[in-house]
């Protein structure tokens, strides 16, 4: 069985959280705070500008993101100092993980895409920085369908784009609203739970496989990808154990 993986990428391959540095600069000790609402509210207005069918870009909404955490938190950044944080958020880096393990993926055949809310225009320099472009067969944006993740027809986008088939593609996301799309559209769809902190809502379906780090994914889509067993009976042996890919999603 052929492997396509289909990445997140803000939030499971390039570190949002990372803009706190900066923030550090105007915001002090609020910078963790202000990261995080920032993010929070940057996807709740993706999901009410897909909802109500009035798409904006992602770029949009991080920059109107931006202005309400501004507000909200009655901090008086200058229009300076925002377009300066808008240009750090281009500029994020990789998590430690991710490099070695797309080489490693590469280098097993499986193929590998970026699947994102962002504009290609800005993924593809913001991959390149953080050197990670090149590992890639390709990067797909819901853009070019006018809406977002987890909007079923982002993900029917990616199959068309990619040539593939909802049987051979998994989802890699640490965002659970991207795990549970992709799983009602058929998917596979891997979780990962960086800081094993992290809960899944309870709608009585799980993701196919839950991990902490990426280094756990290489293991797994090999153990998919090479065993008879895996693909004609749904079994996989992973970490000593064995679970159905069929009944846990």
């Amino acid at each position: 069985m052929a492997i396509t993986l289909a990445f997140d990428v803000y939030g499971t391959l390039i570190d949002t959280q990372a803009v706190a540095e900066k923030l550090r600069e105007y915001v002090g000790s609020q910078a963790d705070e202000f990261a995080a609402n920032w993010r929070q509210k940057q996807l709740e207005y993706s999901f009410r500008k897909g909802l109500m069918g009035k798409y904006e870009d992602f770029s949009i909404c991080t920059k109107q993101s931006l202005d309400y955490t501004c507000e909200s938190m009655q901090l008086a950044l200058s229009k300076d100092d925002r377009q300066s944080l808008l240009q750090e958020y281009s500029s994020l880096p990789a998590f430690e993980d991710v490099k070695k393990t797309l080489a490693e993926l590469k280098q097993h055949k499986v193929r590998v895409f970026a699947f994102s809310n962002g504009l290609r225009e800005q993924l593809e320099p913001l991959l390149q920085q953080a050197n990670i472009l090149h590992l890639f067969e390709g990067v797909v944006s819901v853009h070019d369908v006018q809406s977002f993740k987890p909007d079923p027809k982002v993900y029917k986008h990616f199959l068309k784009q990619t040539l593939s088939t909802k049987n051979e593609t998994w989802l890699v996301s640490s965002n659970s609203f991207d795990v549970y799309g992709a799983l009602s559209e058929g998917w596979k769809a891997v979780w990962l739970n960086r800081d094993s902190k992290g809960h899944l809502d309870p709608w009585g379906k799980q993701p196919t496989a839950e991990i902490e780090n990426l280094r756990e994914l290489s293991h797994l889509c090999l153990e998919a990808g090479s065993s008879e067993k895996a693909k004609d009976q749904s079994i996989l042996y992973y970490g000593g154990l064995p679970f159905s890919l069929n009944e846990r999603g």
